[in-house]
């Protein structure tokens, strides 16, 4: 810890004994902040005043308990607990004295102390918490500053690469096809690429017209199936002896006539 943090947290716990102070009903409670000359000594003296000895062991054991269990901080050194005039707890950056009225007034360490300038506890936290106002403000701008160098440093790099990267190598332009070649190779392709699209054209046409005829189509009656009979086949008559015997008679007959 650098010498303003530790001149912080020795200011928070004077406040905290102040406050232990005053909620034991200590009378006139007072903070001396001691010249940089008495820095030596200590940076603070804490002075109040009890109305009896037992009052003034009770404010010593509060102050005591507090700066142990809220701040973790331990007492040096405590003299004066078991008489209970003048008792003095020694935390080595500030000191603490608990007196009896009539034994503050006889040393009057105040008057001894005319360098050290006097706060009482409501002026002493103003201060406190207008120093640490102070910092957390100026750790925000120095933030704040921090923040926009980053930002103008940062963008120079970025640019210098996006330039470098959209710039790429010249492509080789290859050489221009002569013209006369590429005249005879559309002669050849384009009777093929004609002949082909009007195959594909005619094919369409010939499907969209078709179910058109087929509808149009008058629709002949077929004739009605007439059945056949079969033929009956002449029998042949059975030749009789009597034709037999006619047809021979017959042509004698001719003969005779002859």
């Amino acid at each position: 810890m650098g010498i303003n943090a530790a001149h912080e947290q020795t200011r928070i716990l004077v406040q905290a004994a102040a406050a232990a102070c005053e909620d034991k009903k200590g009378v006139d409670t007072r903070i001396l902040e001691l010249d940089p000359v008495d820095s030596g000594l200590a940076d603070f003296f804490l002075i109040t005043s009890a109305l009896n000895d037992r009052q003034a062991v009770a404010i010593a054991d509060e102050i005591e308990y507090r700066l142990k269990h809220d701040h973790g901080q331990m007492v040096h050194s405590v003299e004066g607990r078991k008489v209970g005039e003048w008792i003095l707890l020694d935390y080595v950056d500030f000191v603490v004295h608990v007196f009896l009225a009539e034994r503050r007034a006889f040393y009057d360490i105040e008057r001894l102390r005319k360098s050290a300038r006097p706060l009482t506890p409501a002026e002493f936290d103003a201060e406190l918490t207008n120093d640490l106002t102070r910092k957390t403000q100026a750790a925000r701008k120095k933030t704040a500053a921090k923040k926009k160098s980053a930002k103008k440093s940062a963008p120079a790099p970025k640019k210098a690469a996006t330039k470098s990267v959209s710039k790429p190598a010249p492509a080789k332009k290859s050489p221009p096809a002569p013209k006369k070649a590429v005249k005879k190779a559309v002669k050849k392709v384009a009777p093929k690429v004609v002949k082909t699209a009007v195959k594909k054209t005619v094919k369409k046409a010939v499907k969209k017209t078709a179910p058109a005829v087929k509808n149009s189509a008058p629709k002949k009656k077929a004739a009605p199936v007439r059945k056949v009979t079969p033929k009956k086949k002449a029998v042949p008559a059975k030749k009789t002896a009597k034709t037999v015997a006619k047809k021979p008679v017959k042509k004698t007959a001719k003969k005779t006539k002859k």
